[in-house]
């Protein structure tokens, strides 16, 4: 079961979320993207480097709870001077693009008591830190500029269906009064004029209404503004049918705008929709239906088949069949047995199963995942930063432009002033950026939807297209190139000494850990009947292995390099490089002082490892493997992948291994322990399996919530199409304006078409983003 963030997630009614932090965003620069952490140390397990390194375990029975304070800046702010002490959320409706979310951002930020403010576009929240109580205010300045705005609902996760009557009644009804107008105006033409001036003023109202109201709020440039004085002025220079399909072509552009946000939402909202409202309790043999807001951990619940789990939880039926394909992409229902966790939103396969809650309200899978697509929306890709940039400049400049066309031929050269007007309103239409503002944001909310219903989850375009450029791969081995359970292959004793002692002496050490060598070793006793008395002052060696007491005697589990001289025996010393040269993994069990003898172990490649480090080489990404185990045991795993490798790297040295990879070039570092996060956060972009502590999770750019390798391969490719399909969005948007921008001066085209080509722009930019949700990945 995957893990996805331990950040607390608030959503309360329109009220405070305490305490109160900054934003969680990240800069274009690699490093300033990276995660801060602060977490008190654990135990760390070691078997030599391989048990200690590789896998990075920590023993829960000596160590304090691992917090993680992650602090990170709204792009372009700095988060000590702007933290607040309250944190207020709201839904916002009526959003057709990206754009829309800067408007109402630029109507709260005028607010004098706003810290910050950060409107959601694909979970359509807006979230303002203060430090006093000012929703009133907020509520007003959202409605100001012309947006719908709600408290947060926990009990209504899913917005309510726009009817279709409501979304094409204003378009079907200016287009009505077109065709009465186009009527009288054959009967008649100063009639059909000034019906066609009703028509324009009537369809016209609502758009100046709210090009005012965004004036007001602070949004001086929309797209409205430059609409109303195209359409008006259209009418002082009697082009009034011209002016009518102007508006009339507007309102198709903004259903059309409208469509492609709703496909963009439409992965969200399916992921929202995961998670019934209700929830089965189960209390002392009774059964109740309650809200699943109001479940807790540790409360039992019942799934009948068919359902969905409304929490995470954890199985209290000896084995069940779970349908997981939601989150992790796996079409086959998964197995889990007793004691196992499942996820929020899996469904019960073919029984009825009671669980046992395991996830505080808002803490689980689905809330995790809808939290980090939320931040991701934060952490834009540099392209997106720099179009947004442009376009602050790029409206003014277009104003300007079209009021030079307006007044210089005619002051200047003397040419009729209806005509050059003309020209100038018809070149301020085609100046508007809608297109191009929305060719990078429409390109990544897709392609990040797409990701997910893939099972993986990129945390934002910065992540998306840093995953374009990789060219090396390092790939930790235990757990993420392996299967991460090892099976014990040996156990050899010294003479005196039984097969079942040894094994009882290693297992009181590692007994309670959660190491697969420790589990290995573990399963391996119980296996054989063994039992197993849990040692006492159980501590780790850095680098060494871990040793406790037992009867008065201590015992060490080490990795055989580790020991100091004379400990391990010539011949035992050729028996560890003859396990280690058939790729196994082995310790040496030592009671006080004197080797007692060796066990073995053995991990198993991934299923699906060869296939995606070939995948990986079809694309040109070579593959490095990084690891603490030793050389000979990482040469055997290696030479099954056919890649580089090295081996017997402690964490600094994983660190090292990669900053070095990437001087030459763009690396990614893919793992799934605690000490893989030092290595993640000095690589380009860090990539953690889903099965791994919550440590990599949080550290990563990128998660693979199934758990497949083949996934690396797919996120490459779809990262590498997205940055493809953003450079022909940008060569539409600004291509079709070139074209109209010079036919337009030379009065080839009017008006209607200056219109029609920025909808046609935006439709076109939209179909091509969308065109990502159903890209197939290259094998």
């Amino acid at each position: 079961m995957f893990s996805i963030s331990k950040k607390h997630k608030q959503s309360q009614r329109g009220s405070i979320s305490s305490p109160k932090r900054a934003f969680q965003g990240s800069s274009s620069i690699r490093n300033e993207s990276k995660h801060s952490h602060a977490s008190n140390k654990k135990h760390k397990h070691t078997h030599g480097n391989d048990h200690s390194h590789d896998k990075g375990h920590s023993h829960d029975h000596h160590s304090g709870s691992c917090s993680h304070n992650h602090t990170h800046a709204i792009q372009d702010t700095a988060p000590a001077e702007l933290a607040a002490r309250q944190r207020f959320n709201w839904v916002i409706r009526g959003m057709d693009c990206p754009s829309c979310a800067g408007k109402i951002e630029n109507a709260v930020k005028r607010l004098d008591k706003v810290k910050q403010v950060k409107v959601l576009f694909t979970t359509e929240k807006l979230v303002v830190d203060a430090d006093s109580d000012i929703r009133a205010d907020v509520v007003q300045a959202v409605k100001q500029a012309g947006f719908e705005i709600k408290e947060t609902d926990s009990t209504s996760k899913l917005p309510p269906a726009t009817s279709l009557w409501k979304t094409f009644s204003p378009i079907i009804l200016l287009a009505v009064l077109m065709v009465i107008s186009v009527g009288i105006a054959k009967i008649s033409a100063p009639a059909g004029k000034l019906a066609f001036i009703i028509t324009v003023l009537i369809g016209l109202y609502p758009i100046a209404v709210k090009a005012i109201r965004l004036f007001r709020s602070g949004t001086f440039f929309a797209i409205e503004t430059l609409m109303s004085v195209a359409a008006i002025g259209a009418l002082f220079i009697d082009a009034t049918s011209e002016a009518a399909m102007v508006i009339l072509l507007f309102k198709l552009g903004e259903i059309l705008e409208g469509y492609a946000a709703g496909r963009a939402r439409r992965g969200v909202s399916a992921l929202m929709a995961l998670v019934p409202e209700q929830a089965l309790l189960v209390t002392n043999g009774t059964k109740k239906t309650i809200p699943a807001a109001d479940l807790r951990p540790g409360d039992i619940i019942e799934v009948a088949p068919g359902a969905r789990l409304p929490t995470d939880a954890e199985l209290l039926n000896s084995f069940a069949s779970f349908d997981e394909s939601a989150l992790t992409g796996e079409s086959v229902p998964v197995e889990r047995q007793q004691g196992e966790k499942v996820a929020a939103g899996c469904l019960s396969v073919d029984r009825s199963v009671q669980m046992q809650v395991v996830s505080e309200p808002g803490h689980n899978a689905i809330d995790r995942i809808l939290q980090l697509i939320e931040e991701a929306e934060e952490r834009r890709a540099p392209i997106e930063r720099f179009i947004d940039r442009f376009s602050r400049i790029y409206m003014p400049l277009i104003i300007l432009l079209s009021a030079l066309v307006i007044v210089i031929p005619p002051l200047f050269f003397s040419e009729p002033w209806d005509m050059w007007i003309y020209r100038g309103l018809t070149l301020l239409l085609i100046g508007c950026p809608c297109a191009l503002v929305i060719s990078t944001p429409a390109a990544i909310t897709s392609a990040l939807a797409a990701a997910t219903r893939r099972g993986a989850l990129i945390k934002g375009g910065a992540a998306l297209e840093q995953l374009g450029s990789i060219t090396t791969i390092a790939l930790d081995k235990t757990g993420t190139l392996t299967e991460g359970k090892p099976q014990v292959t040996n156990i050899e004793p010294v003479e005196g000494v039984s097969v079942e002692t040894l094994l009882a002496l290693a297992g009181a050490v590692e007994s309670g850990s959660h190491h697969p060598l420790a589990k290995a070793i573990l399963h391996e006793a119980e296996k054989k009947g063994v039992t197993v008395v849990e040692a006492e002052n159980r501590k780790a060696l850095a680098g060494i292995g871990i040793e406790g007491q037992l009867s008065g005697q201590k015992i060490r589990v080490s990795a055989p390099g580790r020991l100091s001289e004379n400990v391990l025996p010539p011949e035992w010393q050729q028996r560890v490089i003859e396990l280690e040269d058939s790729g196994k993994t082995a310790v040496a069990i030592i009671q006080d002082g004197q080797f007692i003898g060796l066990m073995a172990m053995q991990d198993t490649l991934r299923q699906d490892a060869i296939e995606a480090i070939q995948s990986l080489k079809q694309q040109g990404v070579n593959a490095v493997m990084l690891t603490g185990d030793n050389p000979r045991a990482a040469a055997a795993i290696a030479s099954q992948l056919d890649i580089d490798y090295r081996a017997g790297l402690l964490p600094e040295d994983k660190v090292t291994a990669v900053m070095q990879l990437n001087e030459a070039h763009k690396t990614m570092m893919v793992g799934d322990g605690i000490n893989d996060a030092p290595a993640m956060k000095a690589s380009s972009i860090g990539v953690a399996m889903g099965s791994g502590t919550d440590v990599a999770l949080e550290t990563a750019d990128a998660a693979l919530t199934h758990n497949r390798l083949t996934g690396l391969a797919e996120i490459i490719t779809l990262s590498r199409a997205t940055h493809y399909n953003i450079r022909q969005n940008i060569t539409i948007a600004l291509g079709l304006k070139a074209i109209f921008l010079i036919t337009s001066l030379l009065g080839i085209t009017g008006l209607w078409m200056a219109v029609l080509a920025d909808s046609g722009a935006t439709a076109l930019v939209t179909a091509n983003a969308i065109r990502l949700l159903r890209i197939k990945s290259q094998k």
